[in-house]
């Protein structure tokens, strides 16, 4: 058994250390190396570094080149790695952009530079071209300039934080969000006693943030959100006391509550996003002390007990509580959904405010009056919750709402027609209420679903709800998603892409009378669902002329007729169920509606057919044969005729040919009939 052992070792070692290295990489390849040599000693003729890089060696055997292993069945290895550390090669700029795109560049997975004394900016078109690039080092030398932005984006680069940084003393700013750099935050950063902005959120930082981060005296934006970071809210942040903005949100944190109430007693913040933060307890009352904050983000924390006054008495711009348990009324702010408070509707808010999402709790009641005080509301929502009593006309008096949600309460009575001065409406979800009476034609007067807005509109889309506020704000403001009925399930819309989106849905409410076809003049609409009513005639023609249309439900209603064939022009549609109607005839075949398979679409109407639900239409079976239609004109034959006349044709023949005398016994023989002569 020794022997295939040692048999084994052999090839092994016979493979890697005298065939492998014999493999060079691709001509190509050798040339570009041998050209950024050729560059460099024009520079630097005595550097002896790059001496085993020779023509007639394999460049895979040259100091600095490493080499993938041989693919099968190949005769060359790919150069994938340069380590080039401790080589004088002087300016960057002139020597690496020398490797041609096309050929080298793109193979790199590993690139050393460090230690090479380097000088000047580094090249935009040099790091750009590396596209497979996974580790660069790119420590101790002497570059200046901006760092490109080319560099940041290269999709293998995994970037690692090098506690190094810690040396940049005078450093005023650092962003490096969105840029993929991972393992811990190094404790160094501290040192950096200038600086003022730090940005290293959307990354994949891990481990527990520098206890030492206090030390950042002159720091006024820290963003450390949408990492992985682990542990509590250090105790130094307390220190900061220039800090004006603090983002730690959708981290891994555990920050207890003595944490969070003692991070920030010196500071004046405007900002403060504690998104996902693992809060527990009270909401932390130092934010009282906060009289400049504008946007205040606590949503999806496990924040409980009462709401406090003194945050409903704070002018705050924006106040996220989202998908926490707190508990009691509210008197003033913008974002509440998904917690237990109770009462009425609140009202007390500022005549600016652009957002109210209530959504999600326990208000009862009528909606107030006072709404309409809310001249700049652009998205009210409030669905699912308890509120009662009919549909108010005065809501139409708020001009600019765009999306409008009271789905899953007890509203009752007629959808009044002035509705439709609400021309800037693009979402309109009133379902699952008790709702009767016809749909409005007022609706043809929806401006708003209409014609898709080409931004920038005559009227705003839902994304300039930050419109007061600096640039930096108003891009990382969280809202929670606009929860629809879309194709049969509940799916969120993001709340930044609310301008996108066109719907109407009165489905499940006692809606009765005619589908009106001024709801064909609703161009925009991606979603039509007026399912689950008593609606009653035919499906108007005019619902082909919705081009934009995704979802169409018309189930559940006591609809007759036939499927007008328009809907064949609705190139967009991906859902439609007409199922449990009265409706008859063939199911239209032509563009999507070719692709409207399940016959649960068309369930429980016992008239439909067609070849989506294969079942055979009358007109599509072999009719009887029927005879043939001619005009008045005697035709000049006829079959009947040639039986009949044949037999009595023959007969008066042989009558007449008897009666001349033909078989007469005076006759000569040879005037006699024959069947055959004689020869």
């Amino acid at each position: 058994m020794a022997k295939p052992s040692l048999l084994l070792h052999f090839f092994i070692f016979f493979f890697f250390f005298m065939i492998l290295p014999c493999l060079s990489c691709p001509e190509c390849q050798k040339q570009a190396l041998l050209q950024f040599k050729s560059s460099t000693l024009s520079i630097y003729s005595s550097l002896h570094a790059l001496d085993s890089w020779e023509f007639s060696s394999s460049c895979c055997l040259w100091d600095g080149v490493i080499c993938s292993t041989s693919p099968p069945n190949s005769t060359s290895r790919a150069v994938i790695a340069l380590h080039l550390s401790d080589l004088f090669i002087g300016s960057l700029l002139e020597n690496l952009e020398l490797f041609p795109s096309s050929i080298l560049a793109p193979l790199f997975f590993v690139l050393d530079i460090s230690s090479s004394s380097i000088y000047g900016q580094i090249p935009v078109l040099g790091f750009g071209n590396l596209s497979k690039l996974v580790y660069l080092d790119m420590r101790w030398n002497r570059f200046n300039g901006s760092i490109p932005p080319q560099l940041f984006h290269l999709p293998n680069l995994r970037g690692v934080l090098p506690e190094e940084i810690g040396n940049l003393t005078k450093l005023q700013q650092l962003s490096l969000g969105s840029d993929e750099f991972s393992n811990a935050i190094p404790s160094s950063i501290s040192h950096l006693k200038e600086l003022e902005k730090l940005d290293l959120g959307d990354n994949v930082l891990s481990m527990e943030i520098p206890t030492d981060i206090g030390n950042l005296s002159n720091i006024s934006t820290l963003i450390l959100g949408n990492n992985n970071l682990t542990g509590g809210i250090p105790a130094s942040m307390r220190k900061l006391s220039e800090l004006n903005t603090l983002k730690l949100e959708n981290n891994l944190l555990n920050a207890d509550r003595r944490n969070s109430i003692m991070i920030v007693p010196r500071c004046i913040l405007v900002t403060l996003s504690l998104r996902s933060c693992a809060l527990r307890g009270e909401v932390p009352d130092w934010i009282s002390t906060q009289k400049r904050l504008n946007f205040l983000d606590l949503s999806e924390n496990d924040l409980q007990g009462t709401f406090p006054q003194w945050l409903a008495e704070m002018e705050v711009a924006y106040i996220i509580l989202p998908d926490n348990r707190l508990i009691g009324t509210v008197e003033s702010y913008v974002d509440f959904s998904s917690n237990q408070l109770s009462g009425e509707v609140p009202t007390a808010f500022s005549q600016y405010t652009e957002i109210l999402a209530l959504g999600g709790n326990k208000f009862s009641g009528g909606l107030p009056s006072n709404l309409t005080k809310l001249s700049n509301l652009k998205r009210l929502e409030l669905q699912d919750n308890y509120i009662s009593g009919e549909f108010p006309n005065f809501l139409s008096q708020i001009f600019t709402l765009q999306v409008f949600n009271l789905q899953n309460n007890f509203l009752e009575g007629l959808i009044p027609e002035t509705i439709s001065n609400l021309s800037n409406l693009q979402i309109l979800d009133l379902s699952n209420n008790n709702l009767t009476g016809k749909i409005p034609l007022g609706f043809v007067h929806l401006m708003g679903m209409i014609e898709a807005p080409n931004l920038p509109s005559s009227y705003t889309s839902i994304s300039t709800i930050y419109i007061l506020y600096s640039e930096d704000i108003r891009s990382n403001i969280v809202l929670n998603d606009l929860i629809v009925n879309w194709n049969k399930s509940k799916q969120g819309l993001s709340s930044h892409d609310l301008d996108m989106y066109f719907l109407l849905d009165l489905s499940s409410n006692q809606l009765s009378g005619e589908i009106p076809d001024s709801l064909g003049t609703l161009k925009a609409l991606k979603l039509l669902n007026i399912s689950h009513n008593k609606l009653s005639g035919k499906i108007p023609a005019s619902l082909g002329d919705l081009e934009n249309l995704e979802s169409l439900d018309l189930s559940h209603n006591q609809l007759s007729g036939s499927i007008p064939p328009t809907l064949t022009k609705l190139q967009q549609l991906t859902t439609f169920d007409v199922s449990n109607n009265q409706l008859t005839g063939q199911i239209p075949i032509g563009g999507q509606m070719n692709t409207m398979l399940d016959p649960n679409y068309y369930a429980n109407n016992s008239g439909l057919c067609g070849a989506q639900i294969q079942v055979t239409c009358p007109e599509e079976q072999s009719p009887p044969s029927k005879p043939q239609e001619h005009d008045n004109k005697e035709p000049w034959f006829s079959w009947g005729g040639v039986g009949i006349g044949y037999p009595v044709g023959f007969v008066l023949q042989i009558v007449i040919i008897f009666l001349t005398g033909y078989f007469s016994p005076s006759q000569p023989s040879n005037n006699r009939l024959c069947c055959s002569h004689p020869h």
